[in-house]
């Protein structure tokens, strides 16, 4: 086994966890410092960023919705960080709740952006696939580490 091998191996998984979560946080961050400052996210040589950026979907309560991707973020990041700092596994189990509930809300976000805008936001799509990723993540080492065993009560 090569010294690289051997160092991934070492990695504690959080660090996946905590880059994936850097990952969406620039993109939220982005999104919402361009959203506050009431611009229009760049899209690039695609199309949809402006149709959904001025939609009434684009905000909650007056809020962009990037800034609670940014708020969710920081939050799975500190998880991780602290996880990884502290192995303990209740933060596992916090991100891996967190994140189920990012995707099932990144569900309801793609849906409205396709059957009802009829529109992407590639910035929006990014942060849906980190947040996907965060999930299938963080569910593969939650059940690694017997997280479901001791949900269902078999450890």
């Amino acid at each position: 086994m090569s010294a690289f091998t051997q160092r991934i191996r070492r990695t504690h998984p959080g660090v996946v966890l905590a880059v994936l979560d850097v990952v969406g946080l620039l993109v939220a961050g982005y999104l919402s410092w361009v959203e506050l400052g009431n611009g229009i996210p760049s899209c690039g040589p695609f199309h949809g960023c402006e149709t959904v950026a001025m939609s009434s979907y684009a905000r909650i309560g007056g809020i962009p919705v990037a800034v609670f991707g940014v708020i969710l973020s920081v939050t799975l990041l500190a998880l991780a960080v602290v996880w990884v700092r502290t192995d303990k596994p209740g933060l596992l189990d916090l991100h891996y709740g967190l994140s189920l509930v990012g995707v099932v809300f990144e569900i309801y976000f793609l849906s409205v952006q396709m059957f009802i805008l009829h529109a992407v936001c590639i910035w929006c799509a990014t942060y849906g696939a980190s947040l996907v990723a965060r999930f299938f993540v963080a569910l593969a080492i939650w059940i690694r580490r017997g997280r479901l065993d001791v949900l269902l009560g078999r450890e």
